[in-house]
């Protein structure tokens, strides 16, 4: 470091090297030639490190190239490009040699070329081979395959600029525009062996963005809020990170382009989103439509079972209700997903469809069962009566109208599953020409007897409601015909039982046989009215048969063991019979016995006293004991007060 001029610094050290030049002993020939004619003498100065840094590094740049490339226009050396380098001399004379030898005459500058370009080839095809046996890059070719190097490029920059600078160094010498274009080539071929480690190392860095960017999404979009907003924010992560790792595996010599597996990324970063948002549609929509399975479900089923005037409209409320409540909250929830409108309209319609579909699935499922409700509905007006309390038959009902008013409820029930009521148009139709099977029936029943299974209208000739589209029709109005038929054929028995009941009750009511019967009684009976006339014994005999006769029936309450049947009757009362009549017999022998000993006792108590006066006895007669018997049967109601109170009561002889 010195602060003296260097114009002054420049003469002062020429004028040393020519002194050492003067001083070193030279041929005769080269006593006076000057130093220029063998050296180029140059001073040079650097500016101050620690004051210019800049101007410093940037000098030492310039003067590090002029060392390098000392032979080239500017070097140190001079302009040596149309010279051979020692490297090609042998190549260089034997080319001359054959050159003089075909054509008798040498071209200096085009056998030069041609020497570079044997040569500059030679070199490249040399440090190829070199590059492909480097073990280091052997390695990170083997790394690149199996997973994310750390510093690929810069470690595969390294990698390139060692062999294409081992090029320059050795085709340094050689003709400027073969040496340029050999190493092109080189640089090509290298770069084409070198590619597929960088595209494996993109591959890693799209894989792995891929995945964080997958499960990122998963993570963050547990709720199906804001799942748009969470996607875009995942998606910028997963490419800033991919760029990170483009910009690690960046080669600065090859200046390769990373666009392609970029779009490759974000192409299937969006399949991916679409396919998650499809995924997530499809499981809120399932979950909609479960809502309404349970808000619609039962409910239509519970109304359709019932099958009231009133059932469609209800159901009509209710879908309205239930749809309008799940189509709100599920635009809601689709706000987050920024769906096009016309998607978002598509999915609220459908799940209005879901919902009608409910309610015809449910439809379905009762039409399918539409003779049972029917019998249901029958037997629930012919066997109850108004107040829900079972039906017993007296012989005072109006048969005829019950079994009427049993089938309307049973046809109307019919009119309500035959068809889906859910639009406003008219349904009345279905319910009229039902009706007419009731009224044709009704004008063709005999009276008291069952009626007849009919026809009906020509309306139920047709195989489609009228106005009514055939996916809407549940019952078509043949298949109801036949319903009806199979209907009739079914309540046929239910109604001759309830005929015969009615006909055994009026038989019950009435104790007296027909006039008839009593007529040739008094004639056919004559002799044996003698009979008793003339032998009191016997009418005395009848009368205490009567009487316990009497008393056997009340306490077996014949009269209610028939109302349900003659045959049920007569089984019941058969095997109560011989029961009640043994424990009958067994209460008159202990009351027999009990007065056998208070008669005892009074014997001896008259015999003790000395008073030998006949006991009175209180006499009961038969009246009274079949009286205390009926009084006691009434006051109990059931089977087991009445078997307590024949256990108790004391019948008097």
């Amino acid at each position: 470091i010195t602060r003296t001029p260097l114009e002054v610094l420049e003469r002062i050290l020429r004028e040393d090297v020519q002194k050492i030049w003067n001083s070193v002993p030279k041929p005769a020939k080269h006593v006076s030639t000057p130093i220029s004619e063998f050296f180029n003498v140059e001073v040079t100065a650097l500016s101050s490190y620690e004051e210019k840094e800049e101007q410093f590094l940037e000098q030492v740049s310039d003067l590090r190239q002029r060392f390098m490339n000392s032979i080239s226009p500017g070097g140190l050396a001079g302009d040596r490009r149309a010279v051979v380098p020692g490297s090609g001399f042998p190549l260089s004379t034997q080319e001359i040699w054959k050159v003089i030898k075909e054509n008798k005459d040498l071209d200096l500058p085009a056998h030069k070329v041609m020497v570079a370009t044997v040569r500059c080839e030679e070199i490249a095809n040399e440090k190829l081979m070199e590059l492909a046996a480097d073990e280091e890059w052997r390695t990170l070719e083997d790394d690149s395959r199996a997973a994310i190097v750390p510093g690929f490029g810069r470690k595969l920059n390294n990698v390139l600029s060692r062999h294409l600078s081992r090029y320059d160094a050795e085709a340094a010498f050689f003709d400027e525009g073969v040496r340029t274009a050999k190493r092109q080539v080189l640089l090509k071929k290298t770069l084409e062996m070198l590619y597929p480690s960088y595209q494996a190392m993109l591959s890693h860095q799209r894989s792995k963005a891929f995945d964080k960017f997958k499960k990122d999404v998963v993570t963050s979009s547990s709720n199906h809020e804001g799942f748009a907003a969470k996607v875009k924010d995942c998606s910028a992560k997963c490419l800033a990170e991919f760029d990170r790792g483009c910009a690690d595996a960046f080669v600065q010599i090859a200046g390769w382009d990373a666009s392609k597996v970029r779009e490759k990324l974000l192409r299937d970063i969006d399949a991916h989103a679409i396919a998650l948002r499809a995924e997530k549609l499809a499981d809120i929509a399932a979950q909609f439509e479960k809502r309404l399975e349970r808000g619609l479900g039962d409910s239509v089923s519970s109304l359709l079972e019932g099958a009231k005037p009133d059932t469609w409209p209800a159901i009509k409320e209710l879908l309205a209700q239930e749809t309008e409540s799940a189509t709100a909250d599920l635009s809601a929830v689709l706000t987050g997903f920024e769906l096009e409108e016309e998607e978002e309209h598509r999915m609220v319609s459908n799940l209005k469809q879901a919902g009608r579909q409910i309610v015809e699935k449910k439809a379905k499922e009762e039409a399918s069962q539409a003779l049972v409700r029917m019998k249901e509905r029958f037997n629930q007006v012919f066997s109850y009566g108004p107040d829900s309390l079972p039906r017993v038959w007296t012989g005072k009902e109006d048969m005829k109208a019950i079994i009427r008013s049993g089938r309307v409820q049973a046809i109307k029930l019919l009119s309500i599953l035959a068809a889906l009521q859910l639009d406003d148009r008219k349904f009345d139709h279905i319910e009229s020409g039902l009706t007419s099977l009731v009224s044709d029936a009704s004008d063709l029943a005999p009276e008291g007897g069952i009626l007849p299974v009919t026809t009906g209208s020509s309306l139920l000739a047709s195989s489609t409601w009228e106005g009514i589209p055939a996916s809407e029709t549940l019952i078509t109005p043949v298949q109801c015909r036949g319903l009806w038929r199979q209907f009739n054929r079914e309540i046929e028995y239910t109604i001759s039982q309830a005929i015969a009941a009615q006909e055994a009750s009026k038989r019950s009511a009435s104790w007296l046989p027909p006039p008839w019967a009593i007529l040739a009684m008094i004639f056919l009976g004559f002799n044996e009215f003698m009979m008793l006339l003339r032998n009191p014994l016997y009418l005395l005999i009848m009368f205490v048969l009567f009487l316990l006769g009497r008393a056997v029936w009340v306490q077996l309450d014949v009269e209610r063991e028939f109302q349900h049947g003659f045959l049920a009757g007569a089984l019941s009362v058969s095997a109560k019979l011989l029961p009640t009549f043994m424990n009958f017999l067994k209460r008159l022998a202990e009351e027999g016995q009990q007065m056998a000993n208070s008669a005892t006792h009074s014997d001896n108590s008259s015999i003790t006293s000395g008073n030998y006066t006949r006991p009175a006895y209180k006499q009961v007669p038969m009246q009274e004991m079949a009286s205390y018997t009926d009084s006691s049967e009434d006051s109990f109601s059931n089977g087991d007060d009445r078997m307590r109170f024949r256990q108790n009561a004391k019948l008097a002889s």
